[in-house]
């Protein structure tokens, strides 16, 4: 049994001390195995500089990655080496490199794994699986990271799915100005402005909107600006009870592999609902612009002209307003008839509309 747990938050939030103290406290209080992922361990500094061009990426099945920044490909790699071991660790298989993972990003995260035992000597992952009386037990995995962006923070539950195991989310909610005080007692700052970007875009997890999000937990960080650093510090050294029952609520509900399935057919039925809006209406222009050309050719007066371009552009507006609300508007028999695509049906339905009002001016 596995568990995934982000925490995510501005930088000197507070995640990495919170992190030490779930590594420490989670086997002593639960019996819980735990380890810790860092990113800023993970992740060198220079991957957040320009690339050189000697610097790129061995050539692996997914070339494409190459032209991302250099900061993504190495969370990229990250994800991917984490994938690795919990795939052996399921598998009891020995743990591979991915294919698309450097050999640097593979020994940075190896050297993790050993530093806390997650490795056997023969490098099976595993070994550090177990509770403090040594019966097997549960692996929580915590990833210490900003995971300002809610993609970053999918891109883990994804990884949940596909294995069916726990996913939970900690936020750590610091404000501003106590993030920019406390990175600036650190020995290596980052620069303020990187901090204030990145409150400016930041996104909280929303689990009204986001299903996936449903075992999130924001942690507020409230202290009186004219408080002690350490004060700050000493509040999120002990995980609260709020935090172990988010933990084992999400070990009891694990993500399952059929969630994807619904969720790719809602995604597949978003884009095939645009993607039929856009046809309709690409179909509809043309037919509009036939229709004024006959028009025109019919000697329709230019007065006149203008006042046929308006209803049958109205005409369109609404046809497409009915595809976009799922109603399929005179189409309803065609589609009852053959199912074509509603593109097509709206196409065709908006043609015989579109001639009615051209007689009507041709008419006059």
């Amino acid at each position: 049994r596995a568990g995934l747990c982000v925490l995510c938050g501005l930088p000197a939030a507070g995640k990495s001390t919170l992190a030490r103290a779930l590594r420490r406290q989670l086997p002593q209080r639960l019996g819980w195995a735990c380890a810790l992922f860092s990113y800023d361990e993970l992740i060198p500094p220079e991957a957040f500089g320009p690339s050189a061009p000697e610097e790129e990426p061995e050539a692996g099945p997914e070339e494409a990655s190459s032209l991302l920044p250099r900061w993504k490909r190495s969370r990229r790699e990250l994800l991917q080496c984490l994938e690795s071991f919990l795939l052996a660790l399921l598998t009891g298989e020995p743990l591979c490199r991915p294919v698309a993972a450097t050999q640097p990003a593979w020994e940075r995260f190896l050297a993790c794994c050993r530093r806390q035992g997650l490795l056997s000597a023969d490098g099976r992952a595993g070994a550090g699986h177990r509770t403090p009386a040594g019966t097997p037990g549960l692996l929580y995995l915590i990833l210490d990271d900003n995971f300002y962006y809610q993609s970053m923070r999918y891109e883990v539950y994804q990884l949940a799915r596909r294995y069916s195991l726990s996913f939970c989310q900690l936020f750590l909610e610091c404000p501003l100005e106590c993030c920019l005080q406390r990175n600036g007692l650190r020995s290596q700052p980052l620069p303020e402005q990187t901090i204030c970007l990145m409150a400016g875009k930041i996104e909280v997890p929303d689990p009204k909107k986001n299903a996936w999000e449903q075992n999130s937990l924001l942690l507020p960080r409230t202290p009186r600006w004219n408080c002690l650093i350490s004060a700050f510090h000493s509040c999120v050294c002990s995980p609260s009870e709020q935090v172990v029952s988010l933990l084992a609520t999400a070990l009891a509900n694990p993500v399952k592999q059929n969630e994807e399935n619904a969720e790719n057919k809602e995604a597949d039925r978003a884009t095939c609902a645009t993607s039929a809006v856009h046809q309709a209406d690409q179909s509809c222009r043309r037919i509009i612009s036939q229709a004024m050309k006959d028009a025109k050719d019919k000697k329709v007066l230019p007065r006149e002209m203008k006042s046929l371009a308006e209803e049958l552009n109205k005409l369109k507006a609404e046809f497409l307003a009915a595809l976009r609300q799922g109603n399929r508007w005179e189409a309803q028999v065609c589609l009852e008839d053959q199912e074509p695509a509603p593109a097509v049906c709206v196409s065709s339905s908006f043609q015989q509309e579109a001639a009615k009002v051209v007689n009507k001016y041709l008419s006059k």
